[in-house]
């Protein structure tokens, strides 16, 4: 029995809801590999460690003994999720999926077993139904059920437009779990409808519903809003190791067992153990710097890690962000978007407005380790930038 309530601890490991958890509990006493899936729609080339918050949850799985299905939303990724939005998003084009997806299935490998894991592409299944199967799909919910859901709520309250096809984006996320025949499904906390529709379309085709699973959406580097690479405050997992590590040190402090719980792989009493000794008077900094390491350690290896924490010297290195970077507030002053030259100016990254425009001109500067163009607008949000080979800033646009 504590191997089982083990088990249960571990699954239930930050967690923010198990729908239902005695449904749970009932699976688990079944005693066979149970499949668990999470899908991810194809939207970006690179994932973030906002995205591993799931992916961690199904190692954890994987370890219990059960398989999981990485289910990559090729089909879905063409509709475009509305999730949170208030506007039509624009679909993808297939060219995009198929090149993104590729980097995914290059990416989950660091963390989940390939043994254990599943690649799924829900394209196999979608486009057989048709447009006959999809009318069919369409019959199983109604216009008002679809308006319960918060954002499509908004947005008809303030007279936005809703496109028909978005309609369509829950209740082919839910056709998946039918067609995969699931006993779990993970997903973020902003996902709760979408994943509940899986449960109502199983019962509907005469299926045992799915258990849910929502985690918490992992908040950015900012320590405010979740980690996004549209609000630059993410930590992607391609990240150079140095800059990787640098920014995981620069999480606040009161993010820090957040990060811990969602991004760890060290038992919970380990990490009890690191609590206590915060009480005991621990710099909160070393604590990070052991999270930081187990993290640049599983995606650029032990190393890579044990490396990644030293300076850069005078001449800044990509991926090397010296411990002593200045962190420069930049006022947005109402407008909606500054030129990356005012932005380098008032960071105090250039001496003057010809040198920067020259440094610009030559390609000298870069934003988050890349070179940009002369005529670059910043919106608000975080940014690395780098002007010539030394100077280096935390630029916060607001």
């Amino acid at each position: 029995m504590s191997d089982f309530n083990n088990a249960l601890d571990e699954i239930k490991r930050g967690a923010d809801e198990i729908l239902v958890e005695d449904e749970l509990v009932e699976l688990l006493k079944l005693n066979r590999p149970l499949k668990i899936k999470a899908g991810f729609d194809p939207t970006a080339p690179d994932l973030h460690l906002g995205h591993t918050v799931l992916i961690n949850k199904m190692r954890q799985f994987q370890l219990l003994g059960h398989q999981v299905v990485f289910l990559i939303g090729d089909f879905t990724g063409m509709i475009g999720d509305p999730t949170g939005k208030s506007a039509t998003r624009p679909p993808l084009t297939a060219e995009d999926v198929a090149r993104n997806a590729e980097t995914y299935k290059e990416q989950v490998f660091k963390i989940l077993d390939p043994e254990k894991t599943t690649i799924a592409f829900n394209s196999e299944w979608c486009e057989k139904l048709g447009a006959a199967g999809m009318l069919k799909l369409a019959s199983h919910q109604t216009v008002a059920r679809m308006l319960e859901r918060d954002d499509f709520k908004k947005r008809y309250g303030n007279n936005q437009s809703i496109a028909i096809h978005e309609f369509m984006y829950p209740l082919v996320q839910g056709y998946d779990s039918v067609a995969l025949e699931c006993d779990i499904e993970l997903g973020g906390t902003d996902q709760k409808f979408n994943l509940l529709m899986g449960r109502e379309l199983q019962k509907d085709y005469g299926l045992k519903p799915q258990v849910v699973i929502t985690m918490p959406l992992l908040e950015g580097l900012d320590g405010v809003q979740k980690m996004s690479k549209s609000l630059g405050n993410y930590i992607g997992i391609t990240d150079a190791p140095g800059e990787m590590f640098q920014k995981v040190v620069s999480i606040p402090d009161s993010l820090m067992w957040r990060y811990f719980e969602l991004l760890s792989f060290r038992p919970l009493a380990e990490i009890d153990a690191l609590k206590a000794s915060i009480d005991d008077g621990a710099n909160p900094r070393d604590i990070k710097i052991e999270l930081a390491r187990e993290i640049v350690a599983r995606f650029h290896g032990e190393e890579a890690a044990a490396n990644a924490h030293k300076g850069a010297g005078n001449i800044v290195k990509e991926g090397e962000i010296p411990a002593d970077c200045p962190e420069v507030n930049v006022s947005l002053e109402g407008a909606d978007s500054l030129p990356i030259g005012r932005v380098i100016n008032q960071a105090n990254l250039a001496s003057n407005s010809a040198q920067a425009k020259d440094m610009l001109k030559n390609g000298r500067v870069k934003v988050d380790w890349n070179v940009i163009e002369p005529s670059l607008m910043l919106k608000a949000g975080s940014y690395l930038i780098q002007a010539g080979k030394k100077k280096i800033a935390k630029v916060t646009i607001a």
